[in-house]
């Protein structure tokens, strides 16, 4: 296999406040978000990372973005490092998070062009793309409007195309389909398998079993900051449902509790 992407050992901390604390149900001024994760992606697979809110999925995916720096370990980035060369990843990947918040007053046009100029690419490739992307995901008829006169689906389809102006060979999603009606997100599933039919390796994160066992090659199970497993879906279920397998593997993380 050829691979594109190498995560040894990241970590990540964070201090929490008094009120964090509180939320967190917790004493401690720290909290561990990522420990000690290591996994491989291949070029042209898509790798998912699965598990419940507050697992580590956000955090170890900015990290990979180069949105915050690990405390400890890398990730090898098509040749570059996240620690020691963040530009480089950066041309390298498309980035996606349903946190990404468009600025209201600017249109899909702009907001296509502008972020197309900042990653260098060529006036007569611009055009290309944006009018390649936007029919594919209906945006034409909206690439005038302002972005505070668009429904929730179409805001997303255009973040989805804006991360993908320089067509990246790497595509990170954070829950690419949270928060869509079925028609959005069913648009936004053919694209990730289209991508990858195109050779693009795509990672992403979920708590949607349904959508691991749709697109994902490879899975990693993700719990506490810990990932537990890292297989094929095949060698993960051993027979059973991801759901089912998920939860024996959270119970047995969790010490045998609920």
């Amino acid at each position: 296999m050829d691979e594109i992407l190498r995560v040894e050992g990241l970590s990540k901390t964070f201090n929490l406040s008094r009120k964090q604390q509180k939320i967190e149900g917790t004493h401690s001024s720290k909290k561990v978000a990522v420990d000690n994760i290591s996994f491989t992606a291949n070029r042209g697979e898509i790798f998912g990372l699965l598990g419940p809110n507050g697992a580590g999925k956000t955090t170890t995916l900015r990290m990979l973005a180069t949105l915050i720096k690990p405390d400890q370990g890398d990730a090898i980035v098509d040749g570059s490092s996240i620690v020691n060369d963040a530009e480089g990843v950066r041309g390298k990947i498309g980035f996606l998070t349903s946190e990404l918040k468009l600025e209201d007053f600017f249109t899909p046009n702009y907001l296509f062009d502008f972020f197309s100029r900042l990653h260098g690419v060529e006036e007569p490739v611009i055009a290309q793309r944006r009018d390649q992307l936007f029919k594919r995901f209906g945006i034409d008829k909206f690439a005038e409007v302002k972005v505070a006169n668009l429904s929730t689906g179409m805001k997303q389809k255009t973040s989805l195309v804006v991360s993908l102006v320089h067509d990246p060979d790497i595509i990170i999603f954070d829950e690419p389909t949270n928060g869509l009606d079925v028609l959005t997100a069913r648009t936004v599933t053919d694209f990730l398998q289209e991508l990858r039919e195109q050779g693009k390796t795509i990672i992403l994160s979920t708590h949607i079993f349904s959508l691991v066992e749709r697109l994902c090659d490879r899975v990693g199970i993700i719990i506490d900051g810990k990932l537990s497993h890292c297989d094929t879906l095949e060698n993960i279920c051993q027979g059973s449902t991801l759901e089912d397998r998920f939860f024996n593997i959270y119970k047995e993380m969790k010490g045998g509790d609920e």
